[in-house]
């Protein structure tokens, strides 16, 4: 009886891990079909939930659109990261197609060598990359096209544009899908030189992100010399204030008067284009007065002859002294911290790289509304612009630096009522409201600041460092009252940054030159007194008589600069300390802090369970 027991409670524990396996198989067949899709995004720029510009532009699609994923399996096999980059791509094409309404159809195909599906690839303009010796291609790209015979194309998904990935299907889709877009009138006087670039003759290449704006805008191209701002226009970009002329000064005036919108780069040393435009070309162009009425008259003066520095977004660069490298306070790469992150124009922005940037203040006693948009640390001061032209000195800069303890506004947005700046004759001038965004950098819109550009397979692949080319397109799209479609923004970007590790680095730096420059003075002494020695010293035939004082006072400068020597290496070997010691510190957290935490918790939770459990026998036996 006991064996038969025993048998059946074999059997039924065989029965119980059986119903187990089918309930753990149920349970996920079920959730995948449920919650296919469903994501926790845990990730600091939430690179995984879809923005609500997306949503926006999903629900609200009129026309049908076609898209057609091409993926190859064998892609997939060499390269198990593209394997998983395809799914998260067609999980999130199938979203989108689920929030249109069926407005948005998706078709998946898998081109296989000489099928009919590589030849539709190639007929589509995908680019293929090879997967082995013999020539075998792999495709993995995106077609779309709406009713109107347009047409789109992702030749190839780059793993290095994944944190890119919504903003590279919605800006697709928005392509397809807004065949109206909102007029731009673009004053674009920076060196942009395509054919000059193709020449190798240095000029600066084509900037990107005035390629992207034609994405969004139908943009009207003026001259900077216009004396009227054509009537379909109502929303004005002005890439280099200071190059306007003075009728075109006046016809920005009046723009603005009549209720034209205006992002305006108002930069008084545009450190990229010096080299590319001669010292005297500004005298034929609007006055220094006319164009500091004209801002004035929206409320700001931008401080003549002087940029912003700050020691805590410094960025580091090359030195140019024995391959050194160190923070150049005039190139800044601003954080959060350095947003109004509640103005609609800094929406999605990590990160925004700036250089050499004018200081935009409010003029005294206005009636306008000034909101900075963005701005440096409180360790911050202002440059002599004239010390950086051309090749400015970054270790005197550093060394120099004299923190003011307040922000510099560097882009601020003006609201409110102004009458215009230069009115004609004796025509009424009521002020009238404006809506005017003033940036003090204009360099900020070279790719070589924000933008990385890589070749893959004769594919030109761009990865942005910062989001510059985002707040550019954010401020014109909310000018112009098109900001459905802010938010549609790259998630992230591939910087990074060690924000303790920067800050170690850079307060040892400040250190570090100081003790520099105390060792060049100690040098420069030692010099003039070894000179004045010589000459002292130096006998009918040339020879070197020294006295004991002199020779005494020689040894006790070289014992000196021995000493600073010794500084420099001890201030070095700190900072390495420092960082070495900070990187410990987080491979400990992140390596064994979360195990130890976990077995500490799950120890605790065994140890109560266990005083339970005797305590109840306990009561049981009494």
């Amino acid at each position: 009886m006991h064996w038969l027991q025993k048998l059946q409670g074999s059997r039924l524990a065989i029965a119980g891990l059986v119903l187990a396996a089918i309930l753990l198989v149920a349970v996920n067949v079920l959730a995948n079909a449920a919650f296919r899709g469903t994501q926790v995004d845990l990730t600091q720029g939430r690179l995984y939930t879809l923005s609500e510009g997306t949503r926006r532009l999903m629900t609200s699609l009129e026309d049908p659109i076609q898209l057609r994923l091409y993926f190859s399996p064998r892609l997939g096999e060499v390269a198990p990261a593209y394997g998983a980059y395809y799914t998260r791509v067609r999980e999130l094409l199938e979203r989108y197609a689920s929030l249109s309404g069926g407005r948005l159809t998706l078709e998946l195909l898998q081109p296989e060598p000489y099928s009919d599906a590589e030849d539709r690839a190639v007929a589509d303009g995908l680019q293929g990359v090879p997967l082995n010796q013999a020539g075998e291609l792999g495709y993995f790209g995106l077609v779309g096209t709406n009713s109107v015979d347009g047409r789109a194309v992702i030749p190839f998904f780059n793993l290095e544009r994944e944190p890119f990935l919504e903003y590279d299907l919605t800006k697709l889709v928005h392509g397809l899908a807004v065949i109206d877009r909102p007029a731009l009138g673009l004053i674009d006087a920076l060196p942009n030189d395509p054919m000059g670039a193709m020449a190798g003759t240095g000029a600066p290449p084509p900037i990107r992100v005035l390629e992207q704006i034609r994405e969004f805008f139908t943009v009207e191209t003026i001259d900077a010399d216009v004396p009227v701002i054509p009537p379909k226009v109502r929303t004005l970009m002005i890439t280099d204030f200071a190059r306007l002329s003075t009728d075109a000064l006046h016809a920005v005036d009046r723009f603005v008067h009549d209720g034209g919108r205006v992002l305006a780069f108002a930069d008084p040393l545009v450190e990229s284009a010096q080299a590319f435009r001669g010292e005297d070309e500004d005298a034929t162009k609007g006055t220094a007065e006319d164009r500091a009425k004209l801002l004035r008259t929206w409320g700001i003066d931008v401080v003549a002859g002087k940029v912003a520095g700050d020691i805590d977004a410094a960025r580091r660069v090359s030195t140019g002294a024995r391959g050194g490298i160190g923070s150049y306070i005039a190139w800044m790469s601003l954080g959060r911290e350095n947003f109004d992150e509640g103005d609609p124009v800094m929406a999605n922005i990590e990160r925004l790289n700036v250089a050499t940037s004018g200081i935009i203040e409010p003029v005294p006693d206005n009636a306008l509304t000034v909101t900075p948009l963005f701005w440096t640390g409180p360790r911050s001061m202002p440059l002599d612009a004239e010390k950086l032209r051309l090749v400015p000195d970054i270790t005197g800069l550093l060394r120099d630096f004299q923190p003011g303890g307040k922000p510099l506004s560097l882009a601020v947005r003006v609201a409110g009522n102004a009458p215009l700046a230069f009115p004609q004759g004796e025509e009424a001038n009521e002020p009238r409201p404006l809506q005017v965004i003033v940036v003090g950098d204009a360099d900020m819109l070279y790719d070589r600041f924000w933008l990385q550009t890589t070749d893959f397979f004769g594919q030109r692949v761009e990865v942005p460092t910062a989001g510059n080319g985002d707040f550019v397109i954010n401020a014109l799209e909310n000018l112009a009252d098109a900001d459905a479609l802010i938010g549609l923004r790259g998630r992230g970007t591939s910087y990074r940054p060690f924000t303790l590790v920067d800050e170690l680095r850079r307060d040892a730096e400040a250190q570090y030159r100081s003790k520099e420059q105390e060792l060049q003075q100690r040098l420069k002494e030692l010099e003039q007194q070894l000179q004045g020695v010589q000459q002292r010293g130096e006998g009918p035939a040339g020879e070197l008589m020294l006295t004991a004082d002199d020779k005494a006072a020689i040894e006790r400068f070289r014992g000196e600069m021995l000493s600073v020597r010794r500084d420099l290496r001890n201030v070095q070997h700190a900072l390495q300390s420092d960082i070495d010691r900070l990187q410990q510190q987080v491979k400990f957290v992140n390596i064994a802090a979360v195990p130890i935490v976990l077995c500490g918790i799950g120890g605790v939770v065994a140890l109560v369970g266990r005083m339970r459990r005797t305590r109840a026998k306990r009561q049981s036996r009494g």
